[in-house]
């Protein structure tokens, strides 16, 4: 009997041990986790919405505007300018138009900048003048018996027809012709033909067309070749292209008649005088100033 329960105990003992076998042989399941630190490491980080980047220093820079910019007066810089030619274009010496303007270097000057092209003097004066009505509240009350003569005294009136008188002095000016030469072309506005064109043989005299002063002589002005320009007065400046040789300095004073140069053709396709005169800096016909041949 003992017998017989030890072999029952030892077929319970063998058919536990094979179903433990056999569990064990199956692949165990697994709940799938999540491994947080990995996961944030390996995901694709989105990138920043780009912002665009701003300059404070330009965004915060103002253009600024010269207040004299378009007044009478006053002249805009442009591409390609130089102080000689704003002179011509003025009527004005590029000399005084540099010291206006306090310019240390008058070869220098930017597109944009505002420059002064008459004389300061001219500028106050035609500024309204507040001081003769704070002098005459400062005066004590008149004698009944004077107040004509004074009016009569301090009227403003004959300023306007002093100036008007001037302006008609210097506008009644005698021009000569600055060659023998026959006309090879005439002023057109049209054309752009800011003069006349004088042929002539190199060497042949150039004379001032009138009196004046040497405002410039040199050959820095693009297209004039060496040039000469005079200043007559206020209102006239005439100018003397392409020539040979110049014999005239800047600031010397010159009679009508005067030889100044020898006709040439720097900066030219021919021998030739290019004659201008301008008023007020504006180019004007010569034929209309210069004596029937």
């Amino acid at each position: 009997m003992s017998i017989s329960l030890l072999r029952l105990g030892s077929v319970a003992a063998t058919v536990c041990v094979l179903a433990l076998a056999a569990c064990s042989s199956k692949p165990a399941l697994r709940v799938p986790v999540e491994d947080r630190g990995r996961a944030a490491q390996s995901a694709p980080v989105p990138s920043p919405v780009p912002v665009p980047s701003i300059d404070a220093s330009k965004s915060a820079a103002v253009a600024v505007v010269d207040p004299n910019a378009g007044k009478p007066g006053y002249y805009s810089v442009k591409q390609g300018d130089t102080l000689i030619r704003i002179g011509l274009e003025s009527g004005q010496s590029y000399r005084d138009i540099a010291r206006w303007n306090a310019l240390e270097n008058p070869n220098r000057i930017e597109i944009g900048q505002v420059l002064r092209v008459v004389p300061p003097e001219d500028a106050v004066a035609s500024k309204p003048v507040s001081v003769a009505k704070v002098t005459s509240t400062a005066l004590p009350p008149a004698p009944a018996a004077t107040p004509p003569a004074k009016v009569a005294s301090a009227a403003p009136a004959p300023a306007p027809a002093a100036t008007g008188a001037s302006a008609a002095i210097e506008d009644d000016i005698s021009f000569a012709w600055p060659a023998k030469g026959e006309v090879l072309d005439g002023f057109d506005e049209t054309k752009n033909r800011k003069g006349v064109d004088i042929g002539g043989a190199s060497g042949d005299a150039v004379w001032a067309a009138a009196d004046g002063k040497v405002v410039y002589a040199d050959s820095g002005l693009r297209g004039y070749g060496k040039l000469i320009i005079l200043k007559h007065n206020n209102l006239y400046l005439t100018a003397y292209a392409h020539n040979q040789s110049l014999l005239v300095k800047e600031d010397q004073v010159v009679k009508k008649g005067q030889k100044i140069a020898e006709m040439g053709n720097t900066d030219s396709d021919r021998v030739k005088l290019h004659f201008e005169v301008r008023k007020q800096g504006k180019p004007v016909d010569p034929s209309k100033y210069l004596p029937a041949r």
